[in-house]
C-alpha cells in the first residue's frame, strides 16, 4: 500500500511515518517547501506527481487555538480550504482521504459522549474552521474517512505533559482547571489506528466511508491529568520534584477561545466498524512519560 501523507512533521503525522514503515506501508510525506496545502495547484501538483496512491491522510491542521481567534483568514486557509483542495483532486484521480479533525467541532455541553451523528456547535475560530473542512470534503468526496480525535500529546511539538512536567520542575504547585473534561489520547495510539484504518479499507471497504470518532478510553479532568502526570513520572524518576496540583475553574485561568468543558468522544463506531478497541488513557501515560523525560 501507498499513502501520501500530509503534515508529516506534526504530532500525530511523526508517529504515523514511523507505523507505516513498520508494517510495510509506503508513506510519502512531503516537506512544507514542497507542497502549500492553502494552494489547489500545489496540491494537485503533489498528488498527481505521486500516482498512483492507494490513500491521501491529511494530519496537517493550524491548531493554534487562541491564536486562530486572532489569524482566522490563516486558520481557514489551512483547516477549511487544505481539505477541500485535498478531497477535490482526491475526486479527481479517484483516491480516497483520510483526515484527522477534532472534537473542538462540538460545543462541549453535552453530560454524554459524543456521537458521530450529535450536532455540531463550535465555540471559536478554530473548531468552526475543522467543522468548515469536514463539511467541504463530504461535499467533495464520498470516499472519505474523517476521523476525530481529543486531547492529543506525542512526542512532537508541545502539548499538555511536556509543558506539566517543565513547569513541575520550576515550581512547587500548579493551578490547573478542573472544569473541562476529556480523554487524553497518545498520538501513536491514533497512527496506529490510522493505518489499521486504511489498511482495512484498501482491502474492503465495504460502505464504510464517512465519519468517526477515536480517542482514548477513560475521561478526566486536566487537573487529575496533571497529577496522573506527576505521579508516573515520580515512579520513573525518583529524583523527579513533588508537586502539589491546585484545582481551579476555567474561570480563573481565561483564554482568548472558549474550551469545549466535555470533550469525551464516544467511540463504539470505530469499534463495530473495524474492531479497533482504545486503549486506556492511563495505559497510553504510563509508556509515553519515560522517554518524554529524558528529553526535557
Amino acid at each position: 500500500m501507498k499513502i501520501l501523507l500530509i503534515g508529516g512533521t506534526g504530532q500525530v503525522g511523526s508517529e504515523i511515518l514511523f507505523v507505516a514503515k513498520n508494517n510495510n506501508v509506503k508513506c510519502i510525506s512531503p516537506s512544507s517547501s514542497e507542497l502549500d496545502i492553502t494552494n489547489r495547484a500545489s496540491v494537485n501538483s503533489i498528488i498527481e506527481n505521486n500516482l498512483p496512491l492507494d490513500f491521501v491522510v491529511n494530519a496537517s491542521a493550524y491548531t493554534a487555538v487562541d491564536k486562530a481567534e486572532d489569524e482566522q483568514e490563516l486558520a481557514a486557509k489551512i483547516n477549511r480550504d487544505g481539505p477541500q483542495y485535498l478531497a477535490e483532486a482526491c475526486a479527481k484521480y479517484k483516491i480516497p482521504l483520510l483526515h484527522i479533525s477534532t472534537d473542538y467541532v462540538f460545543d462541549g455541553c453535552a453530560d454524554t459522549p459524543y456521537k458521530e451523528t450529535d450536532s455540531t456547535h463550535p465555540l471559536g475560530v478554530y473548531g468552526m474552521t475543522k467543522l468548515e473542512g469536514e463539511q467541504a470534503i463530504r461535499e467533495c468526496l464520498p470516499e472519505h474517512i474523517i476521523l476525530r480525535t481529543a486531547w492529543v500529546y506525542g512526542a512532537q511539538g508541545n502539548n499538555f505533559i511536556k509543558t506539566m512536567l517543565r513547569l513541575g520542575q520550576q515550581r512547587p504547585e500548579l493551578k490547573v482547571v478542573c472544569d473541562q473534561f476529556g480523554c487524553p489520547t497518545a498520538a501513536v495510539d491514533i497512527a496506529i489506528t490510522i493505518i489499521n484504518v486504511i489498511s482495512q479499507m484498501h482491502t474492503q471497504a465495504k460502505g464504510r466511508w464517512g465519519t468517526y470518532h477515536y480517542c482514548s478510553t477513560g475521561s478526566t479532568h486536566w487537573a487529575d491529568f496533571a497529577q496522573a502526570i506527576f505521579a508516573e513520572a515520580v515512579s520513573v524518576n525518583s529524583d523527579y520534584p513533588s508537586v502539589k496540583v491546585i484545582p481551579i475553574p476555567s474561570s480563573e485561568y481565561p483564554t482568548k477561545a472558549t474550551r469545549p468543558g466535555y470533550s469525551v468522544l464516544d467511540c463504539s463506531k470505530i469499534e463495530q466498524s473495524f474492531t479497533i478497541t482504545p486503549t486506556m488513557w492511563q495505559s497510553s501515560l504510563q509508556r509515553y512519560i519515560p522517554n518524554i523525560l529524558k528529553n526535557i
